[in-house]
């Protein structure tokens, strides 16, 4: 029996819901791995809007979880519905929608809130002692509820212009959590916490090298499930 792994999004989109690319590849690995997948993101209404095309604001509004319907094919439910009970894990893909949507960092950097759906979310499963699985920005969520944890964000200097949000990992650092450095292929496991994190597109790299570092996370998630 495959393990059960429940997905959270932010939205549909990059710069204001979840990485698409990210998403995909999250579900791509999990599908290798035989799991059974459920997808969830909370009801509620996007902090912005951002027209992909041109990169600027949209003067409109939409909601987290009816975008992110359109990753899910439609088989998606409310997170205030998700029981941890009926989960051997979670992941988190990352995308700005992590940081406007589940959590504040994109305004309030380490003084950011968590939504309290993804903060209980993420409490349930780790007081279970079940793995939880974060990429890009969504590792901030770990070190923001769980003080002390080891998490990756990829490099804490932007080597060769590749990790232009090196700076994630000094804020990681401030809020008294450990960050390890990582190249885009690898992901960090914080055997302690079942906490695995990757960085993906908060480097700057070839999208099978974002892929393959996702599948490493996907691995040692399903590895601890």
């Amino acid at each position: 029996m495959g393990k059960r792994v429940a997905l959270v999004l932010a939205g549909c989109g990059v710069f204001d819901g979840s990485e698409i690319h990210e998403a995909s590849a999250a579900l791509v690995h999990l599908s290798r791995g035989g799991a059974e997948v459920k997808i969830f993101a909370p009801n509620i209404e996007q902090r912005d809007v951002v027209n992909h095309l041109k990169g600027s604001p949209a003067e409109e509004k939409r909601n987290v979880l009816v975008e992110s319907a359109r990753l899910a094919r439609g088989n998606i439910q409310d997170l205030a519905e998700l029981k941890a009970s009926e989960f051997d894990a979670v992941i988190f893909p990352g995308g700005f929608g992590v940081a406007k949507n589940l959590c504040s960092w994109a305004v309030d950097g380490k003084n950011c809130t968590v939504n309290e759906h993804v903060s209980s979310t993420l409490q349930a499963f780790h007081s279970a002692k079940k793995p939880i699985g974060l990429c890009c920005i969504s590792p901030v969520l770990a070190a923001k509820v769980f003080p002390g944890c080891e998490v990756t964000v990829g490099q804490d200097k932007n080597v060769d212009g590749r990790f232009p949000d090196a700076e994630t990992a000094s804020a990681v650092a401030e809020l008294g959590c450990k960050h390890i450095c990582k190249n885009v292929n690898e992901s960090h496991v914080d055997k302690a916490n079942k906490i695995v994190t990757t960085c993906a597109f908060m480097c700057k790299a070839p999208l099978h090298e974002i892929f393959d570092g996702i599948g490493t996370m996907v691995q040692e998630v399903l590895k601890l499930a």
